[in-house]
């Protein structure tokens, strides 16, 4: 049952599930929120996985500093502004 579940295992589920039809792009809003350090890991690694294996776009929504920097290219948006491109 699905509230039997850890909060990473509900987590990997919905990406599952997302991922079922092997869309073109993916769009991840703060898919690691509520998730502690080790399974935020895990997410961020199997979204980057099947967007390698599936050759999917990731776009991935994220407040924290440190999922960023996992990231090849960052568009940090301020106010509805782009004020930062980087790419890695």
């Amino acid at each position: 049952m699905p509230s039997q579940l850890s909060g990473g295992q509900q987590q990997r589920v919905s990406i599952g599930r997302a991922l079922i039809n092997k869309p073109s792009i993916v769009l991840a809003d703060e898919p690691t929120g509520n998730l502690d350090s080790k399974n935020t890991r895990e997410v961020i690694d199997l979204l980057k996985f099947t967007a390698k294996k599936l050759h999917q776009t990731l776009i991935l929504i994220t407040h924290d500093p440190a999922i960023a920097a996992m990231a090849e290219r960052v568009i940090t948006i301020e106010d509805g502004q782009i004020i930062a491109d980087t790419k890695s």
